[in-house]
This record gives C-alpha cells, sequence and structure tokens, in this order.
C-alpha cells in the first residue's frame, strides 16, 4: 500500500481496492479458485461494513459493525495466508496486504474496546 491513509473509511476502501488488484493477477486452478473468493469477500467487507458502522443508529449498532470489521481483518490475513502457499509467487505482495490487514484489525479491536468503557 502506498503510504498510511488515517481516514479510516478511504484507508478500508484502498484495501478493498488493493485486495482486488492482487486477487486479479492470482492465478485460477482448482486450489485458488475457492481461496480467492473468499480473500475478496473478506478483504472488501471491511471496508463495507466500516460504511455501516459509521451510519450507526446506536451505540450497539456501532459495535456490532466494528466487531465485523475486526473478524473480516483477520479472516483477510487467513485467507491472504492460505493463497500465498497456494500460489507461492505471490508470497511478497500477500505479505503486504497481510500486513494491512493486522493493522487494520489492531485498529478495530482498539475501537472496539474502546466502545466497551
Amino acid at each position: 500500500m502506498v503510504g498510511k491513509v488515517y481516514d479510516l473509511e478511504e484507508r478500508t476502501a484502498r484495501f478493498g481496492e488493493a485486495i482486488i488488484e492482487f486477487a486479479k493477477k492470482l492465478p485460477r486452478d482448482p486450489v485458488t479458485r475457492p481461496l480467492v473468493g473468499q480473500l475478496v469477500r473478506a478483504g472488501t467487507s471491511v471496508g463495507a461494513n466500516y460504511c455501516e458502522a459509521d451510519d450507526a443508529v446506536s451505540q450497539k449498532d456501532f459495535r456490532h459493525r466494528i466487531s465485523i470489521c475486526k473478524k473480516e481483518a483477520r479472516e483477510s490475513k487467513y485467507w491472504l495466508r492460505m493463497v500465498a502457499k497456494a500460489a507461492p509467487e505471490s508470497k511478497e505482495n500477500a505479505r503486504t496486504l497481510w500486513q494491512e490487514a493486522k493493522e487494520l484489525h489492531l485498529v478495530f479491536a482498539s475501537i472496539w474496546r474502546k466502545g466497551q468503557q
């Protein structure tokens, strides 16, 4: 990812876009096809759920959406690991995206914890 973006809506959108671009370059075979589909669903869901959280109608709704963002970021890390194993030539790009997914997971975990206080 190019530079850090601290507008979380923009950052999650860029993450989703990067996942899409990464997925488009991956080879398609019986092993990678389902992994790529899962990765795209999880990676693009982070930003979609953040938009939902931003428009939440209550604190409970907000916390629920943030928890989904956190889960989808973590799931993205998992699918990136699986894709890197299935398509070793993608390992370096997957590592960069994995790092961003990790950072997003930590951000959402922090927001979620603060909502408990």
